[in-house]
């Protein structure tokens, strides 16, 4: 039979103990100092709710209560009965139930199972809008003859760029990789003087200029949109300089009308595409079978496309204006959902003022505040930065020397401080894309590896080689904080900064990193 034992501490020298089963009996022990139990009596109960008298002490009674399969722990004394606790046979557990000023009374269970931790609730992973992977695309867009082909060949340190003062120069998009400016990476190198070296990449793609009713295919616009659906984000160059000698296609210059423009025949574009797919997932969604999952998540997924359509299209009859997808709310099941659309207002944008020169280094323009007027109040949150096509041309002419000297002689000319753009318009599309950067460090090489934020480390080792993931172990992983100051990682280890990390690890931005795999 088994018993769950209740112990009752009544003096320094003796215990007393209670033992309760499936049966009505009670049964009394005597606990000596060695640990041995002495059966002294067997109590049973013959009422319903009769009362077993257990033991007493200091003038206080304790006896147990049988009711049912439910047995009661009490106390009385001369004002009356007290309750302490309820017992279920089997079920008691570890607790401080009263403590007198003579007595102090406890229940435990004779062996008391240790019970596992609560697993703890993980937060649900943000799924990103956008195509998954590693290898994103940044493409430069905006109307013809504002700046985007001569961007493309400063960025790229090329000509590949058709730039020219005419409309629709470039025709087929162009494609180059952009070295990412890491101070990082750069101390990196100089510390570790490895023979080979590479940086982090992002590729940027130098995309047709668009007009108004590109979505119905005025000037280039089918082509152009569908190279706009190629890449993962935007950069959207507005012109806000004036020169009468470089041709505006809409005949004079005006960054917000340009803004609209662009913004409306994305999102006509996308409610052209939306409704086609709204017709088509009806269809799917009538034919499937509602009481199965699969039914179910082509239901959901109609309701989601419908939502999409909703968004982007707003509701004209109660002036409600439509928006871009990436600025509506969505759950990671409507992610899955949009992702699969490839929508184009579903894609990071970031706003690229392109300025005289003058008004660059003065850091003033007609323009700017209204501008930034706009984005608050149409896009909320979207990235703007004014840079100058101009100086950006000039200064890609000279040597690393003469270029400091000439932003140094700009500086003290306007009593601004003047610096390049570039550097910072690379550096804001790969962090639009959320791609984070490791560090793998030696003699022989030291390179950054390009990764979608999130990623475990198992994946993130998979970048090198396949085989890296599959036979994947551990990582060795320090920061680049602590190689800097401790200096070598020997110092990093003796520190304790050195830290293995395995499979559920997600990878943080400047981890440097030595894999351990049976590959």
């Amino acid at each position: 039979m088994s018993l769950t034992l209740l112990e009752a501490s009544i003096s320094p020298n003796s215990r007393i103990c209670v033992a309760v089963g499936d049966t009505p009996e009670v049964h009394l022990f005597d606990c000596g100092s060695s640990g041995s139990f002495r059966r002294m009596q067997t109590l049973t109960s013959t009422s319903d709710a009769g009362f077993s008298t257990a033991w007493s002490s200091d003038g206080l009674k304790f006896a147990v209560s049988s009711q049912g399969s439910m047995r009661n722990l009490i106390e009385w004394d001369i004002y009356g009965a007290y309750k302490l606790k309820s017992i279920t046979s089997l079920q008691t557990r570890l607790v401080t139930c009263r403590q007198f000023s003579t007595t102090t009374l406890l229940f435990s269970s004779k062996k008391r199972t240790k019970m596992p931790p609560k697993k703890q609730q993980q937060p649900e992973q943000k799924i990103r809008l956008g195509r998954p992977g590693n290898n994103l695309k940044m493409g430069i867009v905006g109307l013809p003859n504002v700046g985007k082909s001569s961007l493309f060949n400063i960025m790229t340190a090329c000509d590949l760029g058709k730039a020219a003062n005419f409309p629709y120069a470039t025709i087929e998009p162009e494609e180059s990789r952009v070295i990412v400016p890491d101070e990082r990476f750069d101390w990196l190198a100089d510390h570790y003087k490895p023979a080979s070296r590479v940086p982090a990449f992002l590729t940027v793609i130098d995309i047709a200029g668009l007009t108004a009713g590109a979505s119905t295919g005025a000037g280039l616009g089918n082509a152009f949109l569908s190279h706009v659906r190629a890449v993962d984000g935007i950069f959207q160059v507005v012109r806000c300089f004036d020169d009468a000698d470089v041709i505006h296609v809409e005949g004079d210059v005006d960054p917000i009308r340009d803004m609209e423009i662009i913004q409306t025949e994305l999102r006509l574009k996308d409610q052209e595409w939306l409704e086609k797919s709204v017709d088509h997932q009806k269809r799917v969604a009538r034919s499937a079978n509602h009481t199965t999952l699969s039914g179910k998540a082509e239901h959901e997924k109609l309701q989601t496309t419908i939502k999409a359509l909703e968004t982007v299209t707003g509701d004209p009859d109660n002036g409600v204006e439509g928006m871009d997808i990436r600025k509506q709310q969505w759950t990671a099941k409507e992610v899955d959902v949009i992702n699969a659309l490839n929508l184009l207002t579903a894609k990071p944008i970031i706003r690229l003022v392109n300025l005289s020169k003058r008004d660059y280094c003065r850091k003033k323009n007609k323009w700017l505040l209204k501008v930034k007027q706009w984005v608050d109040e149409k896009n909320p949150g979207d990235l703007i930065i004014p840079f100058s096509v101009a100086l950006e041309e000039e200064l890609m002419q000279l040597s690393e020397e003469d270029r400091e000297k000439e932003l140094k002689s700009l500086a003290e000319e306007y009593k601004l401080p003047v610096t390049q753009c570039l550097g910072k318009i690379t550096t804001a599309g790969y962090q639009s894309l959320e791609l984070i950067r490791y560090f793998t460090c030696g003699e022989k090489e030291v390179r950054a590896w390009t990764i979608a934020q999130g990623t475990k480390a198992p994946q993130a080792a998979g970048i090198i080689h396949s085989d890296f993931e599959k036979n994947f172990i551990c990582g060795d992983i320090m920061t680049y904080d602590d190689i800097k100051e401790y200096k070598t990682e020997n110092a990093v280890k003796g520190a304790g900064k050195m830290r293995q990390q395995g499979k559920p690890y997600v990878m943080k931005d400047g981890d440097i990193v030595y894999w351990k795999s049976n590959a």
